[in-house]
């Protein structure tokens, strides 16, 4: 007799749930709106300002690229459409400067990421000293960066006396031959930015539970195995924010390589090179503003492939839809 009862009282408990589903929501109470109100206006000085400081620059330089305007020319400022980006886009130089920017960026983030990480672990797990330690990791990135560039320039540039070609007993200047200029520059690029990765991935490892590990060492794992199955997955969200702050930084990679090169070697040559020197140099204003546009458009498309697809697979590890 209780099995019929408790199927005739299924249908009946589905008919509940399904209004409870549908109840409307609360309405919002007037306390509530005068606070969500109240924090519009006092967020409302600062997104002004923010709109005002980086969007009309934005859509000025879109402007721009769309007319042929040439300081040098002024009198031939036309409207042309997208002429400039085909120029720009459709030039052997433009795409030799983005290999050389993602040579760069690939190559310095990659090793970041892993000397970045064991700077993590020893501030981490520090038990003397963690607070100088901590401090004296962090003094490459007060520097400032074309401060940082000219030491790395006067150290290793022939022609300025650098002590390095004379320690290394070359015969050519290292900051003339190609491959000794990309190793320069990803050298001062991780010298200056491994600081800022370490400090990110350790608020990650602050996040990750002594009770995992020590349960996993009760368990018979070693520290490799603990590493990867414990640490790394609980700190992939640490771990994606340090990769895109920093590939999206070393996309716009200018001051170490203008400094290192003087602004006249071509074998390595970025793109944010590239526009200064049409932008500024050449005094074209509508194809400089093209190559900023296009190396803004680049800048969120990388983003957009990192929030994408690594914080979806986040977010499904999380069980998340």
């Amino acid at each position: 007799m209780s099995a019929p009862a408790s199927t005739a009282g299924a249908p009946a408990t589905g008919l509940l749930l399904r209004r409870r589903r549908r109840a409307p929501k609360a309405a919002i109470s007037a306390r509530t709106r005068a606070e969500r109100r109240l924090g519009w206006m006092l967020c409302a000085p600062a997104v002004i300002v923010m709109v005002a400081v980086t969007g009309y620059p934005i859509l000025y330089a879109i402007w721009l690229s769309l007319h042929r305007s040439d300081l040098r020319f002024p009198d031939r400022t036309a409207w042309i459409g997208l002429d400039n980006y085909m120029t720009v886009l459709g030039s052997g130089l433009w795409w030799k400067d983005f290999f050389h920017t993602i040579v760069l960026m690939v190559f310095s983030v990659s090793i970041e990421l892993v000397l970045g990480m064991l700077l993590a672990l020893a501030m981490h797990r520090a038990i003397f000293g963690r607070g100088l330690i901590r401090t004296s990791a962090l003094i490459p990135y007060g520097i400032v960066t074309v401060v940082a560039a000219f030491a790395w320039r006067l150290a290793f540039s022939k022609a300025d006396g650098g002590f390095v070609p004379a320690v290394l007993n070359l015969q050519n200047d290292p900051l003339i031959t190609t491959w000794t200029t990309y190793l320069t520059a990803i050298l001062a690029e991780v010298w200056k930015t491994t600081p800022f990765m370490a400090l990110l991935l350790l608020s990650g490892l602050a996040l990750v539970p002594d009770d995992l590990h020590e349960a996993a060492r009760v368990d018979g794992a070693s520290a490799w195995q603990r590493f990867w199955k414990i640490t790394i997955p609980l700190m992939k969200p640490a771990i994606l924010v340090a990769l895109l702050f920093r590939t999206l930084d070393a996309f716009r990679i200018f001051d170490t390589v203008q400094v290192l090169s003087n602004g006249s070697n071509r074998s390595i040559e970025t793109v944010s090179q590239l526009g200064y020197n049409t932008l500024l140099v050449r005094l074209n204003l509508g194809l400089g503003s093209a190559v900023s546009v296009v190396i803004f458009i680049c800048v969120l498309i990388i983003a957009f492939i990192y929030v994408k697809f690594l914080g979806a697979n986040l977010a499904q590890q999380r069980g998340e839809r």
